[in-house]
């Protein structure tokens, strides 16, 4: 799968990068379909410490599902997309074998 990867005024670190692609891959295990995705990682100008951002969008066949995640780190928002992404993968493919 093709993950491209944009950081937002700094650069990620090749460890950063690696946990990204490793949490995206598992992701096409429960659907097949899944041709690449897009990770933007951006940090929010807030005092709260929840202020790193992940937006992830996964590229499959005719539709593109998305998450937005905010947490302390970039390693805990990419967490949370993969999972909500992971639940969006799970219901489009039940739609899809219903139809």
């Amino acid at each position: 799968m093709n993950v491209k990867i944009n950081s937002v005024h700094f650069k990620a670190d090749k460890k950063l990068e690696a946990f990204i692609n490793e949490k995206l891959e598992k992701l096409h295990t429960f659907f097949e379909g899944v041709i690449g995705s897009e990770v933007i990682l951006k940090m929010d100008n807030t005092e709260t410490p929840d202020n790193k951002v992940a937006e992830v969008r996964l590229l499959i066949k005719g539709y593109d599902l998305f998450a937005k995640k905010e947490a302390t780190t970039f390693e805990a928002a990419i967490d949370l997309a993969s999972e909500a992404l992971r639940k969006q993968l799970v219901k489009h493919k039940e739609k899809v074998r219903g139809s």
